[in-house]
């Protein structure tokens, strides 16, 4: 497991097998039978460049997408307001980015790449046969649904309560945790394809503010920024001035 760098096109990429197992059994025990019904699974892979649009607002939606390899980004345009777009999740490796839009047919959003991305698509059509055949994994399945809603309520939680600084920081721990449990990042090291006014969009304020934050982040002494490397040197300060407790990304296994 090593610090994540994205991969050039055209490499070896993780199966969505491995990358959608792993993410769901840091949740729950998958039984035999629903792990052969995964590596079923037949996919589409594509590869999206930085700032390529993955899934279109509004567009009808036939296939839902795991995340192989990268981040990605869930953007809303805020016309008339003082920014261009508002950033509402980052997916890392092993999410079902889009799986709400199986039961809802259609995003009211986009999903668009940050760095370079590969993405497994699934038709609903398949979702569909598992739905029938398969009443527990259906169930694991629509998990990944509730704690993406769990992780939104957190964000608004955390626009509305915290300081820049600190918001900051909470947004640190969470990618940190997700992509070190995706195996993308270890030893309190991580790479990330975000410019700062990336994460402006996603804590609502000015890039000044977010340029403020970061300073003060390293001025405490709780991490090192150089350009897309991040190294955390003080976890328990970084958590300390975030409050951050993962407990409402469900990591802990449990029984269905």
């Amino acid at each position: 497991m090593g610090v994540f760098k994205p991969l050039p096109f055209g490499a070896c990429y993780m199966s969505i097998t491995d990358r959608l197992i792993a993410n769901l059994q840091r949740h729950v025990e998958l039984g035999p039978d629903e792990l052969k019904r995964l590596a079923s699974l037949t996919v589409d892979r594509r590869n999206f460049r930085d700032g390529e649009v993955i899934i279109s607002a509004d567009d009808k939606l036939k296939r839902s997408c795991v995340l192989a390899e990268g981040l990605a980004l869930r953007v809303h345009p805020a016309d008339g307001l003082n920014r261009k777009r508002v950033i509402t999740a980052v997916h890392v490796p092993g999410d079902f980015v889009d799986l709400h839009g199986f039961l809802l047919s259609r995003l009211r959003h986009d999903v668009v790449a940050s760095g370079a991305v590969v993405m497994d698509f699934v038709q609903h059509d398949e979702l569909r046969e598992i739905t029938r055949t398969h009443p527990r994994l259906t169930r694991i399945l629509m998990m990944c649904t509730a704690i993406d809603a769990a992780v939104n309520r957190t964000w608004l939680m955390a626009a509305a309560s915290l300081q820049a600084t600190a918001h900051l920081a909470h947004l640190l721990c969470e990618i940190y945790v997700r992509l070190e449990q995706a195996g993308v990042a270890a030893g309190r090291q991580m790479r990330i394809p975000l410019l700062q006014r990336d994460l402006a969009d996603m804590l609502g304020y000015s890039t000044v503010h977010v340029n403020r934050a970061v300073r003060e982040l390293r001025d405490s002494g709780a991490l090192r920024w150089n350009g897309q490397d991040i190294e955390i040197l003080n976890w328990d300060e970084l958590t300390r001035i975030g409050r951050f407790k993962p407990n409402y990304l469900w990591l802990s296994a449990h029984r269905q």
